[in-house]
């Protein structure tokens, strides 16, 4: 959850100030090579929100079909890993075609 809420906080603050200046102006008043960074950005934090959603979904399938073998599947060494790698995904997936 707490990955959740940073994916969104970055969302709301890195990704929409300036979202909110392009509709304002109707164009991009910021640098040029600062707009695909933001694109980037843009890209990332929804990307890991949209992940961050599947894992937690994930996480209550398996609590759900097996509760009593839950705390043996999800360590919290798998949890980290999965965080890990739902960020990684959304960094390369934006990141990359710079």
């Amino acid at each position: 959850l707490v990955s959740l809420f940073m994916s969104d906080l970055m969302v709301g603050v890195v990704v929409m100030p300036p979202a909110m200046l392009n509709q304002l102006y109707g164009r991009w008043v910021l640098r040029g090579d600062f707009c695909s960074l933001w694109y980037s950005f843009d890209v990332m934090c929804c990307s890991a929100s949209i992940l961050n959603l599947c894992i937690i979904s994930l996480d209550r399938y398996l609590l759900i079909i097996s509760p009593l073998k839950y705390k043996l599947r999800m360590t919290s060494c798998r949890a980290l890993w999965l965080i890990l790698a739902t960020w990684t995904l959304a960094a390369l997936a934006s990141f990359l075609p710079i």
